[in-house]
């Protein structure tokens, strides 16, 4: 093997093609309504780690349990990246009739990209919260919610932070 690109090789990389069974792929006995995505802070330095909260409701008849993920994608970067990527996921049981609000925490390592050594970079991210991948065609309707955030300063390595 000769080339390592990872492009067509796995589905972070397929480009508009979709996986046949996307992370968080199945069914559930009830629905799940998220809302209220919140960025803190909506615009932070290189170095910084991003706080996100979001509602999880559910809105059917039974008891039930939702694979809460977080993707991140990079609107533009110096090198290739995924389309996006999975950067957080939590298996939440809310019961019928019920909410509860969900706090994660998405830490600069998880915004770095690969130029030769590990490095952070400004620019315009876009946050997705949902059941599924950003996208995602299903039978079960399920949201997924973005919200966008910016980066500030210079780009430098991971390991300067």
């Amino acid at each position: 093997m000769e080339n390592y690109t990872m492009e067509g090789r796995t589905y972070r990389y397929y480009g508009q093609e979709a996986p046949l069974y996307p992370f968080g792929y199945g069914l559930s006995y009830t629905t799940f309504r998220y809302r209220d995505l919140v960025l803190s802070p909506p615009a932070l330095p290189v170095c910084a780690n991003l706080s996100v909260s979001v509602v999880l409701e559910n809105t059917g008849q039974r008891d039930g349990e939702e694979v809460v993920q977080l993707y991140l994608r990079w609107e533009q970067s110096s090198v290739p990246v995924p389309r996006w990527q999975l950067v957080a996921f939590r298996r939440v049981a809310v019961p019928a009739g019920r909410e509860t609000k969900l706090f994660f925490q998405v830490v600069a390592e998880q915004r770095a990209v690969w130029a030769g050594g590990w490095r952070l970079e400004p620019g315009t991210f876009t946050l997705f919260a949902g059941g599924q991948q950003p996208g995602q065609q299903t039978r079960v309707p399920s949201e997924v919610l973005s919200a966008r955030f910016t980066v500030t300063g210079a780009a430098q390595p991971l390991r300067g932070c």
